[in-house]
Parts: structure tokens; sequence; C-alpha cells
């Protein structure tokens, strides 16, 4: 025990750090470290754990559903294996956990677990059962139609065109482009347009689980199939009638891309560890970040599958290859947070626009919302303008790379210090006090500058 005593001393500011729940027990089985997260799960203090044999921590755990109990009794580790256990105040938990014997001189010396909380995302599928049960229909009001997917662009607007009249018939339909494009508001638009409109819509990233996870998900399960398994419908079965949405699918394992073109093919699923066949009708849209085409070259899609799906394709372009729907969207969104955070703001300055214009978004419509966002929390309440001074740094990066031509040297010391004086805001979140702190000026003088640069549209 003392080995793992002194390592768990050396990682133990690191262990809490970690966002998930870290558990190391020694080969007895006796709790070492528990770190914040862990408890929070729990509803424990450290103290009630540390040095507490695991079973009596988890009383509704045994040798064979603890997966700590598991690795010390095998010595072999276990990935993303989701477990399911009551927490002080007798709230179920469902955390997926890898756990790792630790080996010394081919010694097991005890084992560390690290668990996620997936009891959120468990309850959100069991609501969906239940709503389906109830009336069967998603809250509409909370959908987009084809009006949200604002556009300039010709080819785009054809796009749309295309995808209204595809969403008219019940095939699959595949929606790809980067990241930030708005894939997902093309796909609500087109299940709102549909048949299916008042059914449930249920979607699922891809890319959020382990495989593990996933196919229970996906599939559904039944109890004992494996260490943690309890009844439980999948997607699938919750949305019978309706529409499953599944983004990112180049991030499904291929194993568990060949079991979802068996339910294309067949109409019917069984949940792990069953052998009956449930049937489901289930119109399937699924998205990607990158071109299908690209996907199957690198071995990440299935060939069969993509074909299965690509009934009906549309690319939503980068942000960068139709500039003209930057002011558009631009509006619309000064519209959006001028509205909820009760300012003045209306419009782009001049300059602004430039810097939008010359920018390469590569986080698309979604980077340029959060960066109006951000500005319009920047901005006083009066001004109306969003000036630079208020935008993210790294969109006004470029002004310092490139220089000033044909400036006066007082011109480019006040660009430089506005530049300081917005990055130093954007790290204190606008907060005048430590902002003036941190460039250790009066905030008086901070206050005089900031209305400088406002008035004069810098």
């Amino acid at each position: 025990m003392g080995k793992v005593v002194e390592r768990a001393d050396w990682f133990e500011l690191i262990l809490e750090a970690i966002d998930e729940a870290i558990h190391v027990v020694d080969d007895q089985g006796m709790t070492i470290f528990y770190n914040h997260n862990a408890a929070k799960f729990d509803c424990l203090q450290k103290e009630e754990v540390i040095g507490k044999y695991i079973l009596d921590v988890y009383p509704s755990l045994t040798e064979k559903t603890s997966t700590l109990m598991h690795v010390l009794r095998t010595g072999k580790p276990i990935y993303h294996s989701l477990q399911t256990y009551l927490n002080k105040n007798g709230e179920r938990i469902e955390t997926v956990n890898t756990t790792l014997p630790i080996i010394e001189d081919n010694e097991l010396i005890g084992a560390v677990e690290v668990a996620k909380d997936v009891s959120k995302l468990s309850a959100l599928s069991n609501r969906l059962g239940q709503q389906k049960r109830t009336n069967g229909v998603t809250r509409r009001e909370q959908m987009h139609d084809f009006s949200s997917f604002l556009t300039n662009d010709p080819l785009l607007k054809e796009m749309l065109e295309r995808a209204k009249k595809a969403a008219a018939y019940p095939s699959s339909v595949v929606v790809y482009g980067e990241t930030g494009t708005g894939k997902e508001v093309l796909v609500q638009a087109i299940v709102h347009e549909s048949d299916r409109k008042n059914q449930v819509f249920i979607p699922q990233n891809c890319a959020a689980l382990p495989e593990s996870l996933l196919e229970s998900l996906l599939f559904g399960s039944v109890k004992g199939s494996y260490t943690g398994a309890i009844d439980r419908k999948g997607l699938f079965e919750l949305a019978d009638g309706g529409t499953l949405f599944l983004d990112e699918l180049q991030a499904m394992p291929l194993t568990l891309q060949t079991k979802l073109l068996r339910v294309l093919e067949d109409g019917v699923v069984r949940r792990i560890g069953d052998a009956a066949s449930i049937q489901v009708d289930v119109r399937l849209i699924t998205a990607l970040n990158m071109d299908p085409f690209e996907a199957v070259k690198k071995q990440i899609l299935r060939e069969d599958l993509f074909y299965r799906l690509h009934v009906s394709s549309f690319h939503i372009p980068p942000l960068r290859e139709r500039k003209q729907d930057i002011t558009l969207l631009s509006r619309h969104f000064i519209q959006t947070y001028h509205h909820q955070f009760s300012k003045n703001v209306t419009r782009l300055s001049e300059e602004t626009e430039q810097l939008f214009m010359a920018h390469h978004w590569p986080g698309n419509v979604r980077e340029l919302k959060h960066t109006i966002e951000h500005a319009v929390l920047m901005m006083p309440k009066e001004a109306e303008e969003i000036i630079p001074l208020y935008l993210p740094a790294h969109l006004c990066a470029h002004k310092l790379e490139k220089g000033i031509p044909k400036s006066s040297l007082k011109n480019q010391v006040s660009s430089f210090e506005q530049t300081l004086i917005q990055e130093a805001l954007h790290q204190h979140n606008g907060n005048i006090k430590k902002t003036a702190a941190a460039l250790n000026i009066p905030r008086q003088t901070l206050q005089y500058k900031l209305k400088k640069y406002a008035d004069a549209e810098i």
C-alpha cells in the first residue's frame, strides 16, 4: 500500500484538476485517493471515503458489479464500461468507467478508475421515452424552419430549395460541411418541412460517447447483457415514427456502422443481449463535418453505408466562401443580442466590417455569432457601433502583423495601445477595475481612453 500512497501524493494536484471522477484503491480494495468530482457524484465528503473499503462506500455494488473489484480480481483493464449504482442520497448514478490495474515489479498493487457521469444523458433518454408515450411530439417551437437559414448566396439558396423538395419524402438525407456552418439548422428545417414534423425528433452526436455507450444508446439493452446493463429502449425505438439525426457520423466506429447499415436495410433493431427483433419506422438524417467521399477514402466511413444513406445530400459551404452573408448574419446577431442584453448597439463600424471580411472564420457562423455576443457584452450600454476595441483580440492580430503603412508614429502607438487594452479587457471579462490594474494605469485613465477610441471609431 505504501508505494501506491506515495505515487498518489505525487499526482494528487493533477488528478484533482481533471473533470472526471478519479478513484484509486490498493490491492485490498481500500481507497487511497478520491478526487473532488468523485465526491460530487456520490454526495460524499472525501474524508468519508479515504481509507474505506470500496464496497462499504458503494453498498449497492457487489464484487461482480463493481468495476474496481473486477480489475483487482482479474488484473485486467476495463475500458468504457457502464456502471450503475446508488449514491449516498439514494439517487441512481450511471457512469462510464475506464479501470486499470496498477502493476509494479509484476505485482498487482492497486487499481485506478476514471469515471464519467452520464446520468443526465440516461435521464434524457428516459424523458424522451416518456414524451413519446404521452404525446409523441418534440416541442415544435424549438425547431428551426427554412426561414431560419439566412443567406444571400445564390448557390446556397438553390441548395435550400432542393432540400425543401427532399424534405417531403421519407428517404435518408446526408448533410455535410465544416463545424459551425449550420448543419443542424438545416436538418431541423428539413424535419419541420416533412410529414413527420409533429413526431419525435432526436439528435445524437456520434463523437460525444465511447463506442460501448453509443451502441447501447442507439440500439438499447436488456438487463444482464453486460456489467450494469438495464432494460432500456434505444434511440431507434424512441424515434419510431419520427426522425433520428446522427451528427458527426464519421466518428462512429466501423463496427457500429455495420449494425447501422443492417437497421437501414431490414428496418429492425436488436437490443444488446437480446435475440428478438423490433420493427422500427425511423427516418434517418446524418451529418458529417467533412466531405463524405473523403471520409470513405480515408476508411472512416463504410462505402456501403454511405451509398445507402446518400439518397439526398446537401453541402453547406464555409462562411469564408460566402462573404456576402457576413454582414447579413452580423445584423441578425446584433439584433438578437441587442434585445437580450438591453444594449443600444445597432451596427458594425466600417473598420469592424473590414476586419470581418478579412478574417478566415474557421469556426464559421458559430464563430461569428459568438464574436458578436462577446462584442455586445464588452460594449458600454450607450454605444451604437461595434468597434474593433470590443472584439476578441485574435480578430485584430493581423493589424499588428501587417503594420499600418504611411501612418505616423503617433497613430501606430495609438493602434498598439488600443490592441493592448482590448486584450486586457478580454482577459478580465470587461471588468474595468481589473483591466486598469493589469495595465498599471488608473481606472479613470482607462475609462478616458475607452471613450476616446469609441468616439474616434477606431
